[in-house]
């Protein structure tokens, strides 16, 4: 990807022992890029959170203390931090099988781990994670998103599993043609969809930074009040420090079940993998300083922990957002911090803005960022590097949608490891005639689990003189050295001599 933001990003950097100085065209920069995320953010925060199951104020909590705390403290400035569609399908599954009470201990959990890893230093072990089990995870998750929001789309309830939504969508739809108000819906989200696409499409230059999902929910807003639909709208509380659900004694004595802190694994292991595959994109659209992951990783365990101890949504760091933020020439971490800013005085001055917003509307967006989730560019660039990643993805996707996160990623964690040993124990062994002999050509790996394959070949050298070459040959274990040594051995006394740089192929057995 092109870098986009080209001008002096000095100020990014936070020097040790000095405040960053922003210069007033700087501050410019920040303050314009902010009111764009800030445009991107507000619709996600809350669709997010109702995709979680829970109300929408939690999903606009996380997306202030991802723009104000995250962003003072993150290691990458240019990313902005907050509720993710990575795990809204996590969150999903803990809050039926738990309860709302069991998000926040869960995440305090998830939070103190990440910030953990961080201190340790181990921010760059999270990126060794296979990019196809990665973009199968986030295929997948896209594919649970569009089908449990279809659903919405129609102001009927979700299924519980990724598979029942997929099942479940002709009826929906043959109920909806019943249903005057489920076709009221259906035309919101229509609207809605359109609209975004239409604005992505066809919006005028000087209007660039406005996004599409904003344009959509407004249009999809706007159809609902004039023609006083009968939809269901966002809920919000009338007030918003009443609705912070703080962290109780009791609540923490929950995460004594074993499926608790699970769930508190998988959320850290899955933020801080998107986490950090977010940053590293973000690092590749701009020519200022690189992330530091290990900082961005603690800074993200702080959000976490702190979201957990309010009852918000789980954080991570956003792509969307954040390439948003640097489009539209963000210079330094104000930017990230004013967008929460933002939020939080939209929230507290105009929250009957929100509440007229239909359900539908915001299910519409969530539908088109599912769909965008399951990015078919990745696929390809998967089959760069052969068939092992590509089948990787599908596993990774097929398996997370028919059973669950945890079970899927597994499943694809287990694949690419078990294609890696393949890939490291393959041995191939070629016979080429020349002109004193033969040549026998060993490439890939010899080990003990390839020693029929080789003594086969061995067996199979026609009598002469032979040369056995090993150039390409990367490692090759004790039990194929000694069948060499003795299959040497036998053609000495046979009459047919084998030349063997032994000092070469004890080598490649270190």
């Amino acid at each position: 990807m092109n870098a986009v933001n080209r001008g002096p990003l000095r100020p990014q950097q936070d020097a040790p022992g000095r405040s960053a100085r922003v210069s007033p065209r700087l501050l410019g920069r920040d303050l314009s890029a902010s009111i764009v995320v800030f445009l991107v953010a507000l619709p996600l925060c809350m669709g997010i959170a109702m995709a979680s199951g829970v109300p929408a104020s939690k999903g606009l909590i996380t997306g202030i203390i991802g723009g104000i705390v995250v962003g003072l403290l993150a290691g990458a400035p240019l990313q902005v931090s907050g509720p993710a569609a990575g795990l809204a399908v996590i969150v999903f599954e803990l809050v039926r099988e738990h309860g709302l009470a069991a998000l926040g201990p869960v995440l305090l959990l998830a939070g103190l781990l990440q910030l953990l890893a961080g201190i340790l230093r181990i921010g760059g072990w999270f990126r060794a994670i296979s990019p196809a089990v990665v973009h199968g995870m986030l295929a997948a998750i896209g594919v649970i998103i569009a089908a449990s929001q279809f659903h919405v789309m129609f102001d009927a309830a979700p299924q519980a599993s990724g598979i029942g939504n997929l099942l479940a969508i002709p009826g929906t739809v043959l109920a909806a043609l019943e249903s005057e108000g489920a076709m009221m819906a259906a035309l919101v989200a229509a609207t809605t969809i359109l609209g975004s696409l239409g604005w992505e499409r066809l919006r005028p230059a000087v209007l660039r930074p406005v996004p599409g999902a904003l344009v959509g929910v407004v249009l999809g807003t706007a159809l609902a009040l004039l023609l006083a639909l009968p939809v269901k709208r966002v809920a919000l509380p009338d007030d918003l420090l009443g609705s912070i659900e703080w962290i109780t004694p009791a609540a923490l004595a929950t995460l004594a079940d074993g499926a608790l802190l699970a769930s508190a694994l998988v959320i850290a292991v899955v933020a801080s993998a998107e986490t950090l595959l977010s940053a590293a994109a973000v690092d590749r659209m701009h020519e200022g300083p690189r992330a530091d992951y290990n900082r961005e990783l603690r800074a993200q365990g702080i959000g976490n922990m702190l979201c957990g101890a309010l009852g918000a949504l789980p954080m991570t760091g956003v792509i969307v957002r954040s390439s948003a933020n640097v489009q539209a020439g963000a210079a330094t971490r104000l930017s990230a911090v004013l967008h929460g800013i933002w939020i939080l005085l939209f929230l507290l001055a105009l929250p009957f803005v929100l509440t007229a917003i239909p359900t539908a509307s915001l299910a519409g967006v969530l539908v088109l960022t599912g769909i965008k989730l399951v990015e078919p560019a990745h696929l390809r660039a998967l089959a760069r590097f052969g068939r092992g990643p590509v089948l990787t993805y599908l596993v990774t996707l097929v398996a997370i949608v028919a059973t669950d996160l945890l079970t899927g990623v597994l499943v694809g964690l287990a694949l690419s490891v078990a294609l890696l040993a393949w890939r490291r124990s393959h041995l191939a062994v070629d016979l080429h005639q020349a002109e004193s002999g033969h040549r026998l050509v060993l490439s890939g790996a010899a080990t003990f689990m390839r020693l029929p394959l080789l003594e086969r070949a061995l067996r199979q050298v026609p009598p002469g003189p032979v040369r056995v070459e090993m150039e390409r040959l990367a490692y090759i274990d004790d039990a194929c050295l000694a069948l060499l040594r003795d299959w040497e051995r036998e053609g000495a006394r046979s009459g047919r001599p084998a030349a063997i740089d032994w000092p070469a192929l004890q080598a490649r057995a270190g």
